[in-house]
């Protein structure tokens, strides 16, 4: 068993015009993505439009228990296999041409709803958000990392726009690493992992449910206020925690369940399931991110092997919330079988688990090892000082700078000043965002430095098919129509009807794999070319000649 296996992570950003509190979601949201993609654009000296997403293959009404949603009866959240509705764009369209036309720094000519950027990410809008989709990773560190240049891409937006936001007209635009508007409204921190499809999902929700119930008290990135619009004063560990109502099912934004029944897997379906994790928080801190990916690619290794612990909570729904709602780590929560634990000791039975596994299996590999080190360091620092982790957990780093304004301010929890600074915590501007202050002072570890992080931003991870995409539209930008998670087609004045390159493996077109033909193609005929003498079964084109 091992952390190591092919996810991902998806972050939808909190967006606000602080100028204009009634400015539309849509509009601003829009805004960021073509921000962004004509800045990369301009970047890589691409003159024409920027590629767009490739909806074919996307499946969001396919359930893992074994059944497809009607069309006709699915909320209109799900429809994710389509471009968003026309009225949207139209919108937004409309709303930046009427305030940027002659803008000299961006042409909004063509609004962009969906851009692949050249680290092999998605950044597109979703449901009135900015949403950055991370490229495939193969480790929990470096989910971390191409999860954070996320952050990194966000933040040059927001600079961009307010750069020009004298020539334009346009709003400018602030952005939030969090989850939740208190108003009502949550909004995504998902992970996805792959697992083997021989896995049943039943056992995979029996395994999940406890833990993702309990994974909080490690990687909850802290909230002012409880209940769905933070209107019961206090501070509890989950963002997302009260917006959940079912143990499992397919829904994402209503009646939204602990385990996601979305059967999607961007691979080949016969081998590979996506497993789509929607109950995470969005987070900053490196080390909770790390946990988050790291503590749930062993559990799944557990059920993989048959070896998950017998966790079955009472109310799976109601303990996740139950732990939330306590800072202080004492609420025990009933399992089916009589007894009662706390959120940690859930946690440390699958370590314990977790750990026998890797001794009875000939021992860790360091990636799993130190997953597995900092697990138990973790957990113990929970029962004894949770405090002494404000420099390396999300809730708690949080948790401590509120107490400090509480004690020197007098203020009590419902107070608004307190909802401010939990809103500031996650602004993604250095200069505003008071994670970004903790690390700037020492007083929040990272794992990577602000330049990994930049550079992660630009260039895909090396190991996995994201390298092959993002190379694509680095080298050819012009050339790239469109693109998915599993393929990509291309424009070539060459062949008739141009090319599309299937990526059905995730672990293949790596940059082992593709460099060399990468390196020797003058462009992206010859590449598709050598691809097709070297992979036929790859690439399908209306007429190689």
């Amino acid at each position: 068993m091992s952390v190591r296996r092919v996810m991902g992570a998806e972050t939808e950003f909190g967006v606000l015009a602080a100028g204009n509190p009634r400015a539309n979601a849509t509009v601003l949201s829009s805004q960021v993505v073509t921000t962004y993609a004509a800045l990369v654009r301009r970047r890589l000296g691409a003159s024409g439009a920027t590629a767009g997403w490739d909806y074919h293959g996307e499946t969001p009404l396919e359930d893992a228990r074994g059944f497809t949603v009607p069309r006709e009866q699915a909320d209109p959240s799900q429809l994710t296999d389509a471009a968003p509705v026309l009225t949207a764009e139209e919108v937004a369209a409309e709303a930046l041409r009427e305030t940027g036309t002659h803008a000299e720094t961006l042409d909004w000519r063509q609004v962009v709803m969906n851009t692949v950027l050249p680290n092999g990410a998605r950044l597109y809008v979703d449901h009135s958000h900015p949403e950055y989709s991370s490229p495939e990773v193969t480790t929990p560190r470096d989910a971390v990392l191409w999860d954070a240049a996320g952050d990194r891409v966000a933040l040059d937006a927001v600079r961009a726009i307010a750069a020009s936001a004298a020539t334009t007209g346009l709003d400018v635009v602030n952005l939030y690493k969090n989850n939740t508007d208190n108003k009502s409204v949550s909004y995504g921190a998902h992970e996805n992992y792959l697992v083997p499809r021989a896995v049943p999902f039943p056992a995979l929700a029996a395994g999940l449910l406890p833990f993702f119930a309990s994974r909080q008290v490690v990687c909850g990135a802290g909230r002012v206020g409880l209940g769905d619009r933070g209107g019961r004063p206090g501070f509890q560990i989950s963002q997302r925690a009260d917006f959940f109502e079912r143990e499992v099912g397919l829904e994402t934004t209503v009646h939204r369940p602990i385990v996601n029944t979305r059967d999607e897997p961007h691979a080949e379906r016969a081998r590979h399931r996506r497993l789509h994790v929607i109950i995470g928080d969005a987070n900053l801190s490196h080390t909770s991110s790390l946990l988050k990916f790291g503590t749930t690619s062993l559990v799944l290794g557990l059920i993989e092997a048959g070896a998950a612990p017998d966790l079955a909570l009472a109310d799976p729904v109601a303990a996740l919330q139950a732990i939330s709602h306590d800072p202080g780590l004492t609420t025990t929560v009933p399992l089916r079988d009589g007894r009662r634990l706390t959120g940690v000791q859930l946690q440390r039975l699958y370590l314990e688990a977790a750990r026998a596994h890797e001794d009875a299996t000939g021992g860790p590999d360091p990636d799993t090892r130190e997953v597995l080190e900092l697990w138990e360091e973790v957990l113990d620092a929970l029962e004894t000082d949770p405090l002494s982790l404000a420099d390396r957990l999300d809730w708690v780093a949080k948790h401590a700078l509120l107490l400090g304004y509480r004690e020197r301010d007098g203020l009590a929890w419902d107070d608004p000043r307190l909802t401010l600074i939990d809103l500031q915590y996650a602004d993604v501007r250095p200069e505003k965002g008071l994670h970004h202050r903790l690390v700037a002072t020492g007083r929040m570890r990272t794992l990577f430095t602000a330049e990994e992080v930049e550079r992660a931003a630009g260039l895909p991870p090396a190991d996995t098919r994201a390298w092959f995409r993002g190379r694509l539209v680095t080298r050819f930008p012009d050339d790239v129509l469109t693109a998915n998670w599993d393929s990509v087609s291309l424009a070539l004045p060459g062949v008739r009807r141009g090319a599309r390159i299937t990526m059905p493996e995730p672990l293949g077109l790596t940059r082992e794999d593709v460099d060399p033909l990468l390196s020797a193609a003058p462009d992206a005929e010859h590449l598709v070319r050598a691809l097709a003498a070297a992979r036929p079964a790859l690439v399908h084109t209306g007429s190689l000649g």
